[in-house]
């Protein structure tokens, strides 16, 4: 099964990325993801479900560790198999 994310993580500040945002972004680039956007005001990615569903517990206990008040995520089933 293929999945998409979409999250965004909070506080904003519109003048410099917040470390929590700097966080979600990179656990997101690091995994074993395609189809990664990453933007000011949101960022998806796809993949595999396992792969997904990893990057997803990993990017919520990071962006809350690094001061994330409110992680805003939808996951999406997209298809089967390979993209």
């Amino acid at each position: 099964m293929r999945l998409r994310v979409e999250f965004t993580t909070e506080p904003f500040d519109l003048d410099e990325a917040p470390a929590h945002a700097v966080v979600a972004r990179e656990v997101i680039q690091g995994a074993e993801l395609d189809a990664v956007d990453v933007g000011p005001f949101g960022n998806t990615a796809e993949g595999g479900a396992d792969e997904v569903l990893t990057a997803v517990d990993s990017l919520l206990r990071q962006a809350l560790a690094s001061g994330a008040t409110r992680v805003s995520l939808q996951v999406n089933v997209i298809g089967e198999g390979a993209p």
